[in-house]
């Protein structure tokens, strides 16, 4: 290994198997106990690919690589800049595959870190079968041909599935739980999702999506959030997001964060960041290290718990990078760095997946599996969601392998409701692929009016999971039409468990 190998501890990738191959480097072994196992637990060590093997960075630095500044500055954001890095390892027909989804499907613009891209076809020169397979290129680099191009949106699919907007209590503050907020501070990410909830808000405008905006000044709404806060003493919990709070400059952030903290009634504040995952550099930067040590002290001393959520859904998104980003904001004295992740076709839809995972998370990096959520209800997202009876089989594959308390719930964010554990369905009507929820709570889009409490809320799995009896119904209705004919008899109304 060369002293420039050895300062970012690049080696080959980890084979994905669960079963140790001859000459793996890997912690320990599959012992004969955990052999017979459906899943064989094995800790492996974690690998910062070579980004040298790709055409375009042959000769890029470690320092360049660990600089932030680089990072940005060379993020790829069209087809000509992706040709540039990976050359001719990769055939026209994926950049011309690429160039159909960005003109006739893609919600999200093109942005696209070098850390990321490095993650993708990780064990040498991306060949087509690798990229087209890969987990990572699969959420971040979708393709036309990923798409299901007869039906690539579901009917009930909406630009802003979870109607954040409708409860803005002013501006950018969802107050949609009666303890807890979400504050947006921009719209802006170092990287961009396809499958992002705020594909309506968030990202510059697409062919295929004008985006909404803000209309207030960044000022002026940061000061109302505040004020609204400083008024409702009922809020004890606030996520600051955006957006992606790396792309907030550090100093207006931690002055954000200090005015939150100045504020009796909240005792908890969550900074959500893809990137430090997908920019572990920002997160490594001095500036950024000094700023939350003195937030962490802030909070420590006020008894408020200070953590970071992140967004992780490949295994091999996990490098020694990303490890040491997050033990640099633990080192802060933060309470905690938890991992909220998408369920994902082909990305995270299997018990291998998911617990690979969530082991390389919490004992590569010291992060906490917390949430994975089912892919929401936006348009042209059809291909990356999971019914709920599959989330059901996932959440009870993985049980009894992870510690209790790293352990994550399977959720479904229900529109006009809230995030539900999949096994918290009244009802399901696994024909028609329409489970039925229910809440205790009102949210500040309701009245306070006790009936608004009994109403149920409806998610829709994929039609493509669904029975040839199923297809055939939605194929006769729409958005208009779907819930008023809904049968009200013969549904699973016990566990919501698949029959």
């Amino acid at each position: 290994m060369s002293d420039l190998d050895h300062a970012v501890g690049i080696a080959p990738a980890p084979r994905s198997s669960s079963t140790p191959h001859p000459g793996t480097d890997t912690v320990g072994s599959t012992s004969a106990e955990s052999a017979g196992q459906p899943y064989a637990y094995q800790r492996r060590p974690l690998v910062e690919p070579d980004w040298r093997r790709l055409p375009g960075w042959r000769s890029v630095t470690v320092e360049e690589w660990r600089s932030a500044q680089w990072q940005r500055t060379n993020c790829v954001k069209n087809v000509r800049q992706l040709r540039a890095v990976f050359g001719d390892t990769v055939p026209d027909t994926f950049y011309a595959d690429l160039e159909r989804d960005q003109s006739d499907y893609a919600t999200m613009p093109l942005l696209l870190p070098p850390q990321v891209l490095n993650t993708m076809a990780p064990h040498g020169p991306p060949t087509m079968d690798e990229l087209y397979a890969d987990p990572v290129r699969l959420h971040m680099l979708p393709v036309a041909s990923d798409r299901i191009h007869d039906r690539p949106s579901h009917p009930m699919a909406g630009r802003d599935s979870l109607h954040e907007r409708d409860m803005w209590v002013t501006e950018g503050l969802t107050h949609r739980y009666p303890t807890k907020a979400l504050a947006e501070l921009l719209v802006t990410c170092p990287q961009y999702c396809g499958h992002c909830t705020r594909m309506d808000l968030v990202g510059t405008s697409t062919l295929q999506i004008t985006k909404a905006k803000f209309a207030a000044k960044p000022g002026d709404r940061l000061d109302a959030m505040i004020d609204y806060l400083r008024r409702t003493p009922s809020v004890r919990d606030v996520v600051v997001s955006g957006g992606d709070v790396a792309n907030v400059p550090w100093r207006g952030l931690e002055s954000f964060v200090s005015r939150l903290l100045d504020i009796e009634s909240i005792r908890d504040i969550r900074l959500a960041s893809k990137a430090l995952a997908d920019l572990p550099q920002h997160w490594l930067a001095e500036d950024v290290k000094a700023g939350m040590s003195r937030l962490a002290t802030t909070a420590r001393a006020r008894g408020v718990q200070l953590a970071i959520h992140t967004h992780v859904n490949a295994a091999q998104s996990v490098t020694p990078l990303v490890a040491e980003a997050a033990k640099a904001m633990l080192d802060t004295g933060i309470r905690d760095i938890r991992n909220q992740g998408v369920l994902m076709r082909g990305v995270n839809d299997s018990p291998e997946k998911l617990l690979d995972l969530c082991f390389a998370v919490l004992d590569g990096a010291g992060i906490m599996p917390y949430y994975f959520y089912l892919c929401d209800l936006i348009p042209n997202a059809e291909h990356w969601r999971l019914a709920v009876w599959e989330a059901q089989q996932l959440q009870s594959s993985i049980m009894g392998y992870l510690p209790g308390f790293a352990t994550p719930r399977l959720v479904c964010d229900v529109p006009m409701l809230g995030k539900q554990w999949v096994h918290m369905a009244t009802a399901y009507d696994r024909d028609r692929g329409i489970s039925y929820w229910s809440k205790n709570y009102h949210t500040s889009a309701e009245t306070r009016e006790a009936e608004t409490l009994h109403r149920r809320h409806e998610y829709y799995d994929p039609i493509y999971t669904l029975s040839a009896e199923g297809q055939a119904w939605w194929a006769g209705h729409d958005a208009t039409t779907a819930g008023l004919d809904a049968p009200t008899a013969g549904l699973d109304d016990t566990t919501g468990d698949a029959r």
